[in-house]
């Protein structure tokens, strides 16, 4: 006999909570940008404008695409670890830094200083290390089953691949608040030009996530043509972000219309998943049941965080020598 499902409270409680936490960071944000003026500002070369702020505007597209990956994460890790029943009381930490790196990149994406947040960066450390710990638990939890790495295992089991979405929107979040710190001209990150550092990062994300899209896709018998999408577009968006990162830079027309593409597949995705939960016993009027055991409702946007900071990486891979 089937267990009576917990109440829907705390859940609701934590996703409202985390939208009025942002909402509020945001709007003191916008208090503080009057005083943000007044402070001395420091001496730069004279140069065009837009080229002073080239590699801040990247930044905060790369804070953009964090917060957006945070709410996916924050979402989905909310509605399978209440799934779960919190056994564990480490199941509460992806909400908890989620939620902050979500505060953070709507806070970033609003702040125009060329210069690291310190509480901002250490948040998305934290959503990293978070990130790492959590895919530690995971594989804890498909090699402790029978079977080891069985496909059953994969399958049922705690999903490998979702913790990383959080190192990825910690990632992401860290390489805009590092790239803030770096000079308006040639701007530079782990050795190397800073818009060659961003595409890379962006196109081993979306291997990452269409690693997991696979697996879960692949469980899922690809009952819907729709299903393949994510496997086709997503990696010949990454290969197209590495041509562009170890070629010479240049316009990149079809890149760019790869990558609204891939930004597009996230919100279609969405719209899949919606259907599916609908095509559920009971559909929509069922929720409370049908979004645990549906398809992940939050999941896709991930695609559209990645394809955003790939755009933002572009942009300024153009501009490099």
């Amino acid at each position: 006999m089937r267990s009576k499902p917990r109440s829907d409270i705390p859940m609701a409680l934590t996703l409202g909570g985390a939208a009025l936490a942002a909402a509020w960071l945001g709007h003191r944000s916008h208090q503080r940008a009057g005083h943000t003026r007044q402070e001395t500002q420091v001496p730069t070369p004279a140069t065009n404008g837009s080229d002073v702020n080239k590699h801040v505007t990247a930044a905060r597209s790369f804070n953009h695409s964090s917060a957006l990956l945070a709410w996916s994460v924050l979402a989905d890790s909310t509605v399978e670890h209440y799934r779960g029943l919190f056994k564990n009381k480490a199941m509460y930490t992806p909400l908890v830094s989620a939620t902050l790196s979500l505060m953070a990149g709507l806070h970033g994406g609003r702040d125009k200083r060329p210069a690291t947040h310190r509480i901002r960066h250490g948040i998305y450390k934290f959503a990293v290390a978070a990130g790492v710990v959590g895919t530690g638990f995971h594989l804890y939890n498909v090699t402790n089953r029978e079977g080891d790495f069985s496909w059953n295992n994969l399958f049922y089991a705690a999903p490998l691949g979702a913790p990383t979405a959080l190192l990825l929107s910690g990632g992401l979040g860290a390489i805009g608040e590092r790239l803030r710190n770096q000079p308006a001209h040639d701007p530079r990150l782990l050795g190397m030009p800073a818009g060659r550092a961003l595409a890379l990062a962006v196109s081993a994300g979306l291997l990452g996530t269409t690693a997991e899209v696979g697996l879960l896709h692949f469980r899922g018998a690809f009952q819907h043509r729709a299903m393949y999408a994510p496997i086709i577009i997503a990696p010949l968006a990454a290969a197209l972000m590495t041509r562009t990162a170890l070629g010479r830079p240049r316009e990149q027309p079809l890149t760019r219309l790869w990558l609204r593409l891939t930004a597009l597949l996230g919100f279609v995705g969405m719209g899949f998943h919606a259907r599916g939960i609908a095509r559920c016993q009971g559909g929509w009027r069922n929720w409370s049941q049908n979004v645990l055991s549906g398809p992940p409702l939050p999941a896709p946007p991930s695609f559209t965080a990645l394809a955003w900071a790939g755009l933002a990486a572009l942009k300024l891979r153009k501009t490099e020598r």
